[in-house]
């Protein structure tokens, strides 16, 4: 029987001969410095993007909507999430418990407040930012400022006057923003406005855009009673407010009762408006613009408010499902024909079938004319990568929400007004024009 040789045995290691000791070192040496696999996924093999070339991303405020956001943004290959920040633990830590899930690791990062997170993490190339309305401005505008491409949904502006800063902001730095307006971003939607932008309707006169069945135009001015504000670790109550007024802590607000209080919330007319004012002004060919007629409805809500934009084309605020059936939905209507369409169709509703006989087409060519693809998020990462304005830019964002804001002015001072969007003033009214902005509280001050 040969006896095992040991190098670590002197004994043992003399019988070693020269061209025997010099084959082991060399295969002991080779096992130190490779390790032991090496994933195809890290060297960018099997169609996986290495780690050098993968989007750094993190969240602010993801719960709600922005968890379906996330559970949206994970699936794409060239995408890295490594931190969550938000004021409530439960909701760090059910961001974090998701994300980790995902990559079978524990490295998604926790943080409390926000300007140690955006100042911490200079290895994040963009946010995914999903907080309550109140905060989505100012969130995407310390996230630029910081260097942070931005995803924000909306409504991204809680004021005309936050809206341009957000646009200063992401052209001074020049960032790559996208707002939350997904269905600019969906096959049947856009059949709808190329339809629409392409004359098959003849050409349109009027637009319908759904606002939202909930709440009203008519804000509550009011707020709840206090209740024993939480430790600090578990709601962050001062940064859950931002620049907001102060207010007592109530529980209910962080469940999502914010909702209908002017000091929070758009009203109904900016929760669905934020998506369908952007909607219809694309069909419209009216993005870069604002709507300059409001004529004021004597309802709580605003449904039935005529707004007419520069071209002439009508927008008429809709609550109801007279024009469609599910949400956020839109119609155009011209002498030719019309179109309507809402989530959960299968397909558009058109006044002639015939209208639909190229669907796949038109669809296509869009895509092929503007290289987006049929996907919100996908269009944020393609452009953090070849830095083109989004589908849903800055500027999109604030004249579809000024149009919202201008309409809620109507409502609550209860007349017809005038609005000149390139000086972005009402016309000979001074009360309105002090709603375009309203008072930020400090530190959240942009």
């Amino acid at each position: 029987m040969v006896e095992p040789r040991s190098l670590t045995n002197p004994a043992l290691a003399t019988r070693l001969t020269r061209r025997e000791f010099f084959r082991t070192a060399a295969v002991a040496g080779a096992a130190l410095m490779a390790p032991a696999v090496i994933p195809a996924s890290a060297l960018g093999r099997g169609g996986a993007v290495p780690p050098s070339e993968r989007i750094v991303m993190g969240g602010i405020g993801l719960r709600g909507r922005g968890m379906g956001d996330l559970q949206w943004l994970l699936p794409e290959g060239d995408v890295q999430f490594v931190a969550i920040c938000d004021a409530q633990k439960s909701a760090r830590e059910k961001v974090k418990q998701v994300v980790d899930a995902r990559y079978g690791n524990t490295d998604c990062t926790v943080y409390p407040e926000i300007r140690e997170f955006l100042a911490t993490r200079t290895d994040i190339d963009a946010v995914l930012s999903a907080t309550g309305d109140r905060w989505h401005a100012t969130a995407a505008v310390m996230a630029m400022r910081a260097g942070k491409d931005i995803y924000s949904e909306k409504p991204s502006a809680m004021t005309i006057a936050e809206g341009q800063a957000v646009v200063e902001t992401a052209r001074r730095f020049g960032r790559v923003y996208q707002t939350g307006t997904q269905r600019l971003s969906e096959g049947n939607f856009v059949f709808a406005i190329e339809i629409a932008r392409m004359g098959r309707l003849g050409k349109v006169h009027t637009a319908y855009a759904h606002i939202a069945p909930w709440d009203a135009a008519e804000m509550r001015y009011d707020w709840l009673p206090a209740q024993p504000e939480p430790p600090r670790d578990v709601v962050d109550w001062d940064a859950w407010l931002g620049p907001c007024p102060w207010r007592p802590f109530n529980q209910s607000y962080i469940s999502g009762g914010w909702r209908g209080f002017y000091d929070f919330h758009t009203s109904c007319i900016g929760e669905w408006g934020a998506h369908t004012f952007a909607q219809c002004m694309a069909g419209i060919d009216q993005l870069d613009t604002a709507a300059v007629e409001y004529h004021y409805v004597n309802n709580p809500t605003g449904d039935g408010m005529v707004t007419v934009f520069p071209n002439g084309v009508k927008m008429i605020l809709s609550r109801g499902d007279k024009y469609w059936r599910g949400s956020c939905g839109m119609r155009f209507d011209g002498p030719e024909g019309w179109v309507s369409v809402a989530d959960g169709y299968s397909k558009p509703e058109v006044s002639s079938p015939a209208l639909m006989s190229d669907f796949k087409k038109i669809v296509g060519d869009y895509m092929a004319r503007t290289e987006r693809p049929m996907s919100h998020m996908r269009d944020l990462l393609n452009c953090v990568r070849t830095r083109r304005p989004t589908v849903a830019n800055p500027v999109v964002m604030h004249k579809s929400m000024s149009t919202v804001h201008a309409a809620n002015i109507c409502m609550w001072l209860k007349r017809d007004m005038k609005y000149d969007p390139v000086k972005e003033e009402f016309i000979n009214d001074p009360e309105a024009n002090r709603l375009r902005s309203r008072a930020m509280r400090e530190p959240w001050i942009i």
